[in-house]
């Protein structure tokens, strides 16, 4: 069975940039400090997850990209002491889910390129992998965030991609807008395998 580490999802990233964007995406390898990178470092993109830092969400994540049960979920409990069997209010899961986790990345992401952590790139970008399904509201949130975070700094990122599986998000926050790439299932079993290696 492939392993899931970080490697996958910065493969799977690679794949989905090359074949929804084409150039200059074509020439992204497999680094680190950050994650993708053109050797002429004309573009460099850190590749992360904003979900919750759990087995079962990490799994269903999995499952989602494969397109099907890769990992058996019935019985891997959720994480903040929440079982399969047990209810929590939907502003509650969403909470947990969604909004602390990508506020997190955000943060930390933001404050790392501009710090230089990722060294020096004419373009940046930031692909953040999304276990839940955003609202265009809530990308456009997203984007507002990140924009008021960037304000003022040296560094930042030029475009942030929130990929949650059947859709890409490819957002500015020089201008403050996004476009949606849709991803069929075909698509999405094409970059799941490529970044398996098959």
């Amino acid at each position: 069975m492939p392993k899931y580490d970080t490697c996958f999802f910065e493969r799977y990233a690679m794949a989905s940039l090359r074949y929804l964007l084409g150039e200059p995406y074509t020439n992204l390898v497999n680094r680190d400090r950050p994650d993708l990178q053109c050797d002429d470092h004309s573009l460099g993109i850190e590749v992360t997850r904003a979900i919750r830092e759990d087995g079962y969400t990490a799994k269903a994540l999995v499952n989602e990209m494969a397109g099907t049960d890769v990992f058996d979920l019935s019985d891997t409990p959720y994480a903040y002491g929440f079982s399969n069997t047990e209810k929590m209010s939907q502003r509650e899961y969403r909470y947990w889910t969604t909004a602390l986790p990508m506020q997190r990345i955000l943060e930390n992401k933001i404050h790392k390129v501009n710090s230089g952590f990722y060294g020096d790139f004419d373009q940046m970008g930031l692909y953040i992998f999304s276990k839940e399904d955003l609202t265009e509201d809530e990308v456009a949130s997203t984007l507002r965030l990140a924009m008021q975070l960037q304000q003022g700094l040296t560094k930042a990122y030029d475009t942030i991609f929130i990929s949650q599986i059947q859709a890409l998000y490819v957002c500015s926050p020089k201008t403050g807008t996004f476009r949606t790439i849709d991803i069929d299932e075909e698509m999405g079993r094409k970059f799941y395998e490529e970044a398996n290696g098959a």
